[in-house]
């Protein structure tokens, strides 16, 4: 399929299980736990969110990546991007379906990693009277200088795999919050001086932006290739207002999902996709929806996202980036996968592959034949 934009699309590996899990939620938890329990919070909610084509699947089957890989295909996505779990010296979690896409060749999609530099807590995952406080799972730690090269030599086969997706001939790397990172100037310049000595031009990176877009500027200290915006803050305020938004972040915390903090779709596109990412080195993010009622203690739920409304803002983004060389003209969409925030396009009971068409019919070249 003949496409106007490069839709890479994040996705998360969470679907199998791991020790660490284990040891915390019970034998076997995956994100499928809390997708499949969930309930609805009010009339209307569409709760839980349940898969059609693929089921309740299995990442460490390879057969399930090459059905997820064809999906992506008839969509019109270009490729992955896998978030990486990194937590310094050496310790990741969650790396086997990547690493196996790796060392086998397959499925043959085009894939990119993306960093995701934080702490895992319990609070990311407990919802209502089951909150009993906080406890650290797995903590990001920044060992230094040796943990970056280490850190690099690990990506290494990955970077030089043929279906690494790059921008100016270097592979993409995103990073989800560059400024934790100590010394995150000095990091990426010994990644870039890493590559070149590897037979690389360098390393494309790119950050992950929440804030408001009017202060992207700020980042600028921070020596990144590009940054995707992604534009929930200001469509929020925008859309229930700046004092309304704040009242409710509040009070969550204390009643938790006794509270439902609610946004209408409808509303929202309108501003989810930042105009600024006109600049080439600014990228727009696209978003499905957002409900992580599943897993998380507090409800904050976006309702009235349709199929139709999805394509109207992926056409959006889309139509703003048609101004670059098409190697630049990149759209994050988050995400792939994400069951338990709400924000996936695979196939569900609901709309079947309505996001996916969607999708396609919003990116596709009309020279395609």
């Amino acid at each position: 399929m003949k496409t106007k934009s490069r839709i890479i699309a994040m996705y998360l590996p969470q679907f199998h299980p791991i020790p660490e899990n284990d040891e915390v939620w019970g034998k076997g938890f995956t994100e499928w736990t809390n997708v499949a329990k969930a309930k609805p919070l009010f009339r209307g909610h569409n709760q839980p969110h349940l898969p059609s084509d693929l089921g309740f699947y299995d990442l460490r089957l390879p057969e399930v990546r090459e059905q997820q890989a064809e999906l992506a295909r008839e969509a019109g996505v270009e490729g992955f991007m896998y978030w990486h779990y990194w937590f310094g010296n050496g310790k990741r979690l969650l790396e086997r379906p990547f690493n196996e896409v790796l060392a086998s060749g397959k499925p043959d999609l085009p894939f990119c990693l993306g960093w995701a530099n934080h702490t895992w807590k319990t609070s990311s995952w407990v919802t209502g009277k089951e909150f009993k406080g906080d406890k650290i799972i797995m903590e990001q730690t920044y060992p230094g200088e040796p943990d970056w090269i280490l850190h690099f030599n690990t990506m290494l086969p990955a970077f030089k795999d043929k279906r690494y997706i790059c921008v100016d001939g270097k592979p993409i790397f995103m990073i989800y919050y560059p400024p934790d990172i100590p010394d995150v100037n000095k990091y990426m310049e010994c990644w870039n001086k890493l590559a070149r000595e590897n037979g690389l031009k360098g390393i494309y990176f790119v950050g992950l932006y929440y804030g408001k877009e009017n202060e992207v500027h700020t980042w600028d200290k921070y020596n990144l290739d590009a940054i995707s915006i992604c534009n929930i803050r200001d469509a929020e305020v925008n859309v229930n207002g700046r004092y309304k938004r704040g009242i409710y972040f509040r009070l969550r915390k204390f009643l938790l999902n006794l509270i439902v903090d609610k946004y209408d779709y409808s509303k929202l596109i309108k501003y989810l996709v930042a105009k600024s990412c006109k600049k080439e080195n600014l990228f727009p993010c696209i978003m499905p929806g957002w409900d992580r009622s599943p897993r998380a203690k507090t409800a904050e739920i976006w309702t009235n996202n349709t199929p139709g409304l999805f394509q109207k803002h992926v056409k959006e983004a889309v139509d703003l980036v048609q101004d670059k060389e098409y190697d630049k003209r990149i759209i994050f969409l988050r995400s792939w996968n994400e069951w338990g925030e709400g924000n996936y396009v695979e196939p569900d009971l609901q709309y079947g592959h309505g996001y996916l068409d969607a999708l396609a019919s919003a990116n596709r070249d009309e020279d395609d034949s």
